[in-house]
């Protein structure tokens, strides 16, 4: 009895499944497989410095956006009290009150909210920003992708402290307004790594047969590019985040950060400088602390995130 070619075909490849299947197969006659995802996932969650950092992060951001129903406070302009300013922690302030009577812990929750806005926020748009504008690059053809890049070091040549203080005093300060100047000065960064990453992605075998199947270029860059791209660009939000709240503390500090009656961490360190000296310490320790926690928190995030997709530091 004669086979068609398709039959033919279909027949050992069958044959050659059920060679692999029988090889792999254990005793119980039950086929385990682990994919390169969660064996990722299962060396980033059996990292100490991921549960660490996952601990702190967790609990920062429970602090700052469930804390407000537990603890109620009036952070607006009618919370001002001069009759209770610089008050030392004790009972009704566990904190202590800072110059305009605004109860210190409860300034925590609210600033905290802002700075976390704004880190998550900027990561978020950097990553897709980023992303788009450097596999665009690296899928480019060469010329396209030579204009590409000197824009690129045109726009990292520009000293990104000076500008953003430029830009700060240009602008008025609010929130919005911050996350999109970070914004347009950290996607640049993203953008290099990820071309970088199509760079080497473009040249690999399963790339070449895709084209010779036809495949379009927005298709390789979707099932293809942007999946294999993607661990660079987590780890690199998670360590922009923190940049970010750091920069806006910088900000803050420097007396370009949020206006009031809106605050922030940098801006209560600011403020609280001012009364170091005069022994007020519940001024600045506290914004200080929480503030250093949240960022060795994503840091150790990210360091765990990037050993988790190393396949080299898995081995070890």
């Amino acid at each position: 009895m004669a086979f068609s070619t398709e039959e033919a075909g279909s027949a050992r490849t069958d044959e050659a499944q059920g060679t692999v299947g029988a090889a792999a197969t254990p005793a119980g006659g039950e086929i385990h497989t682990t994919g390169s995802g969660r064996l990722t996932l299962t060396a980033f969650l059996g990292s100490r410095q991921a549960q660490v950092g996952i601990t702190l992060v967790v609990s920062i951001a429970l602090f700052c956006f469930v804390g407000p129903f537990l603890y109620h406070t009036n952070q607006g302009t009618l919370g001002v009290n001069l009759y209770q300013e610089n008050l030392p922690p004790g009972v009704g302030h566990p904190l202590g009150t800072d110059e305009y009577g605004y109860d210190i812990l409860g300034r925590l929750m609210v600033g905290g909210q802002s700075s976390l806005e704004l880190g998550f926020a900027v990561a978020l748009a950097t990553s897709v920003i980023g992303t788009l504008y450097g596999a665009l690059a690296g899928l480019a053809p060469r010329w396209i992708d030579a204009i590409m890049m000197r824009v690129l070091d045109a726009l990292l040549a520009v000293p990104s402290l000076v500008l953003l203080l430029i830009l700060v005093n240009i602008f008025t300060p609010n929130l919005f307004m911050i996350i999109t100047l970070l914004t347009l000065l950290s996607w640049l960064v993203v953008a290099r790594l990820v071309r970088g990453e199509v760079l080497s992605l473009r040249v690999r075998d399963y790339v070449y047969a895709s084209r010779m199947m036809g495949g379009r270029t927005w298709r390789i860059l979707n099932r293809h590019m942007l999946p294999n791209a993607i661990g660079v660009v987590i780890v690199n939000a998670t360590f922009t985040v923190s940049d970010s709240i750091y920069t806006l503390s910088a900000l803050s500090f420097l007396g370009l950060g949020l206006p009031p009656p809106a605050s922030d961490w940098g801006t209560m360190l600011s403020d609280g400088i001012t009364y170091l000296y005069d022994g007020y310490w519940w001024m600045v320790y506290p914004p200080a602390i929480i503030l250093i926690l949240t960022v060795i928190g994503f840091n150790l995030i990210g360091d765990a995130l990037r050993d988790a997709l190393d396949v080299r530091l898995q081995r070890r």
